[in-house]
């Protein structure tokens, strides 16, 4: 086991390698600022090695297996990875950080509102109660194309000022 001093260290080596790790369906933000990972601990067995928490955005993310891969490439150095897949409490967009919500903007992804506490979120496929402001333009013009863009859990928009496309991310 290694001492106290020399794993608070690790541990923050390793979380400052996790922070760079990207999204692989949006790169631009990282799947920390995303809020897929949840905790990072020494391994309780005494293997050298890590253990990283992660919460899928929704159960059925095909990027699930791409991103344990990532996480484990990219922390090889720590030793052996074990990745742990918790589903509960369920992933909620509230878990995006501010600058993850920034990064999602500047990229064209129109982040979501916050979730109402801990009430259950109801997913409709309808406009949304209030504008969306285009992330281009920043008009309040825009309407709803499809209910899904390129993920399940994205819609597509267009703003009618500028004309451009743009992704929403729905609140869950």
């Amino acid at each position: 086991m290694l001492p106290i001093a020399n794993s608070c260290g690790r541990l923050e080596a390793a979380w400052e390698v996790l922070r760079q790790v990207p999204d692989p369906e949006v790169p631009v933000i990282s799947l920390c600022e995303l809020g897929i990972v949840r905790d990072l601990r020494l391994r309780e067995d005494g293997a050298c090695g890590l253990e990283v928490v992660l919460t899928p955005t929704y159960s059925g993310c095909p990027a699930t297996e791409l991103i344990a891969d990532l996480v484990r490439e990219a922390l090889a150095a720590f030793g052996e990875i074990e990745i742990t897949m918790q589903r509960a409490p369920a992933w909620t967009t509230d878990w995006i950080t501010p600058a993850g919500r920034s990064k999602l903007k500047d990229y064209g992804i129109v982040p979501p509102g916050p979730v109402a506490g801990a009430q259950p979120v109801r997913l409709v496929h309808r406009h949304a109660l209030t504008r969306l402001a285009c992330p281009r333009c920043g008009s309040e013009q825009t309407e709803k194309l499809s209910a899904f863009g390129t993920t399940a859990c994205k819609a597509l928009y267009r703003c009618l000022a500028c004309r451009e496309p743009f992704e929403y991310f729905k609140p869950l």
